[in-house]
């Protein structure tokens, strides 16, 4: 990436904010925008923990990373706390790879 585009880009960036900070109290938001601003982050999260536990490179790579992530989703879904469901998604994304070598 060129310095000018890297440039351009920070440039933007601060000028969308600055346009955020004075349109702040003019610019009142719907409670259907709030109620979806509000969903972006864990979607957001979601989708980042599913490119790293699947991608490799420019591949798709379903392995044991996938079942420690199922494991986890299901820990997390059964209401186990934080630290129980990295413990499992751990445990069994470790054990896998300790059977297929």
């Amino acid at each position: 990436m060129s310095w000018r585009a890297v440039l351009l880009l920070a440039a933007g960036a601060e000028l969308f904010k600055q346009a955020g900070f004075q349109l702040a109290g003019r610019i009142h938001p719907t409670r259907r925008f709030i109620a979806l601003t509000t969903l972006l982050p864990p979607a957001l999260l979601a989708a980042l923990v599913v490119v790293q536990t699947l991608a490799d490179g420019t591949s798709l790579v379903v392995d044991a990373r996938l079942a420690g992530l199922m494991a986890g989703g299901i820990a997390s879904w059964r209401k186990a706390p934080f630290a129980v469901v990295v413990a499992i998604a751990a445990a069994v994304t470790a054990g896998l790879r300790l059977l297929t070598g």
